[in-house]
Parts: C-alpha cells; structure tokens; sequence
C-alpha cells in the first residue's frame, strides 16, 4: 500500500490499522488517593465503557461490576463521576445517572498472589498492576431520581455524606443545584437558585462550603463567582461579582485556607483567598477551560507548597513549588535558576510528559493521569522525595521511534501582531511536499495537546502531514486568546486557517494543492465553514459537526443554551451575521467533496443537522458521503464505530489526493 505522495516502504496496516488506533482510544480519568492505594476511572473502547478500579501494592482491581459503566451526563458533558469515600468509592452510573456506593476491601485486593510493590524494579520496568480475582462487590444505590443526573463528586468525612452538583429537568426545565447525599441516601439541598453549580468542597471540618457558580448567558470560561457560606450563615460571593475573572476549582488546604484559580490577571492562576499566599508564577495557564466538572489541575500541599501543572506555549509541565507571600516574593523576584521564568523554587515532575490531570497525592507520592508523545495515556506515581516515576498502568509505547511522528511547535502571525498557535505532525516517510490534513478540535473553547493521537499515527504513516491546531480561541494561552473568539466564531479561526496552510506552504513543507480540513462537533462547524471560504481545500470531514447554528440554538441543552450568542452574535440583531456563517446557507460556495459522520443518538448536535446539510451538497452534485452510527452519541466510543469512521475518512481523501 502506498502512502498519498510519499514513498512508503512498508504496508501501513501491518504496523498501525484503523482496528489498532480505535482500541488505543482507550483512556484514564478520576484518579484519586485512597485506602491506602489509587482509584480510577478506565475507558475501554472495545466495551465502549468506564470502568472503576482500584490499585493496592501493586495489586489491580476493578470494582464496577457487569452492566455499570462510570459516566456523569451533568450538562452533557459530565465530569466528577466518582469519589473515595471512609469506606469505598461513590459513583455515578452512565444507564441511570444515579449514585452508587462501593466497598472496598483492601485486606482482599492486597492479599492477591504475587503482588508488585510500587518500588520494585520489575513494577517500574513493566509499568503495570497485576490484575486481581474479579470482586463480587455489589453496588448500593444511594439516590433513585428518575429525571436527575448527578455530577462533582466530593465525600466531607466530617458529614460522613456526599457533596454533588444535581441536575433535575422538570416540566421542561432544567435545575441545577448543589446537594448533601448521605451513605444512607438521605438527600438534602444546601445551594440554589444560580443557574449553574461546580466545584462544591468543604472544609476539613465540614463548617465551611466553597463552590462555583455562574449565570446565563456566561460561559464558565467566561465569568463565574467564587461563594461560601459558613455553618448558620448566608451564602457570600468571595470573587467574581463583577463579572470580570473566570474563577474554577476553589481548594481547602490543610490549614483550612481556601485556595482557587482565577484568570483576573490573564491566566488561571493559583492563589490563597483567605491569606496573602500567592504564587510567583510564570504566565501561563494552570488549567484548561472547564467543559467537565472535577477538574484538578493543582493541589494545596502541607508547609505552603503547591503541586500544579501549567500549560507553557500549550505544553503541559508538573511542578511542585512553594507558595509565597507578597514580600517573599518581591525579595526573591530576578532569581537565577527558574526555569521559563518561574519562581527559584520550582521543581519540575515527569519530565517527559507533556500533558497532566487528575493530581492526587498522598504522603510519600503524587499522582497523576498523563499523556506524552511516544506514549498512551497513562497513571503515574511520582515519589515526592526524589521524583522518581512509576506508571501503574498505561503509558505503553504502541509504535517505534522510526514509525513515529512527534509534535513540531507550529506558531504563525494573524491578524495585527496575532499569532496562532499548535503542533504540526510531518509524515513519517520521506516527502519533499505531502499532502495535510488539519485537525480542528471541539469546542471551540478546548484545545489540543502534544500527546500521542492514535488518529494522527494512523494518518502520518499514510504519508499525511498532520497540523494540530490551537486557532486562536482555544484555551491553554491566555484569557485574552481564549476571549479572541467572541462574536468571530466562523472567521477567526478560518483566517487562522489559511495562514497557517500559507505560512507552511511557503516553507515547503506542505503541497498546498493537497490540503484536507477535519473536525468534530465546533471544529466540524470550522471544518465546513473553511471549504466555504477557502477554494483552494481539496476535501473536508465533518464528525457530528454544527452545520445551522441557528437550528442548534432551538435544540441544544442548557449549557450551550447562550454559547452562540457569545460566539456569532445576537439572532435577531446580527441575523446577516449567521446568515453569512451558516454552512447549510452557504452550501452553494462549497465547492470540495465532504464526508459526514453522525451519532444517531446525537442530542448536543442532532442528526436532522447534519442531514440537511448532506442534502444541501448533494443537491449541488457535489460527490458526499455520510455514515449514520446507531449507537453513538455526540462523540463516538465503541471501538468498531471509530475503525470505520478513519478507514472511511481515509480512503475518501485518497481518492481526492
């Protein structure tokens, strides 16, 4: 098999197949300390679900039995699906969006035969947990709410119950709240009446209740408030009343100081509410925009310190580092030594790595989910006194360093002394100019990491260039880049688009004649409004992508309820406006062929979308194809499903090559 423009020595499929980069789908979330071991949350795409494990010595359990899978719908996007708790793990079942409770029995897990300690040397080489006898643990439903959802999952052991975020539909209504969910079951709400809740945690003496809240028509990279309200008294916002600052994941540390992130000073950035401890921080972002609920992107340790990760030009770094006060910082500010800028007293974690979340710790290791480069997915364990990392599981390397693309920095000026930003994947045969395929992430406020992509190994050994890109908009450099977007949606991140093809056809690192645009969801909506305004593309896919925003608006939930308004603009107001960013009013300039995949259970972008759409080309004669997936929703999970979809997107573009 030959590669599209590049000689490829060997059969692509043999190395690295669609079958292969579906199953490398797979995925870790919810990680945390507990019982003496790490719990987590496993994505397997050939069961197309999420399992909780739980690992001891070594020793590898998985907890969710048969017909559980562990996945919260809270404003669609879920998030927060499960917890510790004194005596197991709490979560949230995907069928029924209830919460359940789980022993754990950690005599048993650390029993099992042959167990490998975290420090041994065979653990660190395999980089794995044994698997352990399967449980027979059954899950004890906590909450029985027909119609309501729960997500942000928190245990206050000095209330021996839960603390969640609630979203109950009513009558056609959509409530959220935040509630007290006992081990018994008993229910009772503690905050409502804005409409929208994350973040709830209380302090170690359950006194003290801190969480974030915001309004329509704000997004929560937007503006949201930071409120607490103590034991008998009202509720207060500490931040964030003017609107002015996105504030997320408020954190109690040890001392009970009330720590969270604010970009009031352009980035998400840690600081102490209740002390003058701040970080001398170096710019940068120390979180991703928060699309899910139970983000933990820093941890407030003992003696001031601090582990946090941080996005530097979209690259993620790990430290540990010591918070300071004011005068502490100014007498250290200049300091030799810190790297990037940082603060003289920043240690830097997993090297390597370029992607962090889900920290934990306990007290002789951090923990962490990560992605890097060469690497899948994977769970560390660093030990705090000398840094050295264990995978407990992931992190395999699917391909060798010569079949291999890594991510190139690619930054390019737009606008007036703009630039955009993302990572570019040349292909791994050798090519003067090949063809390149742009891969346009969700959103539009998410991002895209310098992580291994099964997808983009797959296209890069098909001698495909691969441009990851971060259009301005994207989260992870600034509130001011991610605000850029607001009322351009449709413009901006097309003009990003063709400069950057200009900027690396000019290079010679592209042939600018064989260009491809692909995306899901937001970056279809991109996708498809970059073959309307740039001829020279030669093809496009759109994965379940917004193709009416107006229809979207009618239709979506309450989360994206306002997000266009933000994006394009006012309907009545700005009606030229979406008239001219309407794909499907615009189909006539499209003038490349399109292929199309949906989830037919789609109720973010709902299927009727894309089909208009379909038919609106293809009443052009334009040459379409579309794929209608049954059983998959807004963003495919089942393993078969994401093998036909590349196989599918692939050979429609070699055709068109």
């Amino acid at each position: 098999m030959q590669g599209v423009g590049c000689a490829v020595r060997t059969d692509p499929d043999a190395i690295w197949g669609a079958e292969q980069a579906a199953a490398a789908s797979a995925d870790f979330a919810e990680l945390h300390a507990a019982h003496g071991g790490v719990l987590w949350v496993a994505f397997d795409p050939l069961l197309a679900r999420c399992g909780l494990f739980f690992c001891l010595d070594g020793v590898l359990a998985e907890l969710t039995p048969p017909g559980f899978s562990v996945r919260s719908r809270v404003c669609e996007y879920g998030g927060g699906a499960c917890c510790a708790t004194e005596q197991g793990a709490a979560f949230v079942n995907e069928n029924d969006q209830q919460v359940y409770h789980l022993a754990i029995a950690c005599s048993s897990v650390g029993a099992a035969s042959a167990a490998i300690s975290l420090e041994s040397p065979r653990f660190a080489a395999e980089a794995e947990c044994r698997p352990a006898a399967p449980t027979s643990n059954e899950p004890q439903a906590l909450t029985a709410g027909v119609n309501c959802r729960y997500g942000d999952l928190s245990f206050v052991s000095a209330w021996q119950a839960l603390l969640a975020v609630e979203e109950s539909h009513e009558g056609g209504a959509v409530v959220h709240r935040l509630v007290r969910i006992g081990l018994t079951g008993k229910r009772d709400v503690l905050v409502e009446g804005a409409d929208f809740y994350a973040a709830p945690v209380a302090d170690p003496t359950g006194q003290r209740l801190a969480w974030i809240e915001w309004d329509r028509p704000y997004q929560p990279w937007v503006a949201t408030r930071l409120c607490q309200r103590e034991s008998g008294e009202r509720s207060l916002v500490l931040a964030g009343q003017d609107g002015d600052q996105s504030l997320q994941q408020p954190r109690f540390d040890a001392q009970g100081r009330l720590w969270v992130l604010s970009d009031q000073a352009g980035w998400w950035q840690p600081a102490c509410v209740d002390d003058d401890l701040k970080r001398d921080a170096a710019p940068g972002d120390h979180a991703p925009a928060p699309w899910q609920l139970g983000g933990r992107t820093y941890l407030p340790l003992q003696h001031d310190e601090l582990l946090l990760t941080r996005f530097e030009e979209g690259v993620g770094v790990l430290v540990g580092c010591a918070a300071r006060t004011d005068s502490l910082a100014a007498e250290t500010a200049g300091a030799h030594g810190a790297p990037h800028g940082g603060p003289s007293t920043e240690r830097r974690l997993a090297e390597g790595f370029t992607r962090f979340r889900s920290l934990a710790a306990d007290v002789e290791h951090f923990y962490c989910i990560a992605g890097a480069p060469d690497r899948l997915p994977a769970v560390l364990a660093i030990r705090r006194s000398d840094g050295t990392v264990r995978i407990l599981a992931g992190g395999e390397q699917p391909l060798p360093e010569e079949q291999l693309s890594r991510p190139q920095p690619f930054s390019c000026t737009v606008g007036e002394g703009e630039r955009s930003h993302g990572f570019f994947y040349p292909p791994v045969s050798t090519c003067e100019c090949p063809p390149l395929l742009i891969f346009l992430h969700g959103g539009p406020t998410s991002a895209c990491y310098p992580v291994f992509d099964p997808r983009i190994a797959f296209w890069t050994l098909r001698g495909f260039a691969v441009l990851d890109l971060n259009y301005r908009g994207s989260s992870g450099y600034g509130r001011a880049y991610r605000l850029r977007l607001a009322g351009q949606w449709g413009e901006l991140e097309v003009e990003d688009i063709r400069v950057a093809i200009d900027t690396l056809a000019r290079e010679e690192r592209i042939d600018a004649q064989r260009v491809f645009v692909r995306g899901g969801s937001a970056g279809g909506f991109s996708a498809l409004r970059a073959l309307v305004e740039l001829p020279q593309l030669r093809g496009g896919a759109s994965l379940y992508g917004v193709s009416d925003p107006l229809a979207l608006g009618r239709l979506t939930h309450k989360f994206e309820a306002d997000y266009l308004g933000w994006l394009i603009g006012d309907p009545e107001q700005d009606a030229q406006r979406y008239r001219d960013r309407t794909p499907l009013l615009q189909a006539e300039r499209i003038r490349a062929p399109v292929i199309f995949f949906q989830g037919a259970l789609d109720v973010v972008v709902v299927p009727s979308q894309t089909e208009s759409m379909v038919e609106a080309l293809r009443l052009r004669g334009l040459p379409v194809e579309y794929q209608l997936f049954a059983e998959e929703r807004h963003g495919f999970r089942q393993a078969p499903n994401l093998a036909e979809a590349l196989r599918a997107e692939h050979a429609f573009f070699q055709r068109l090559s």
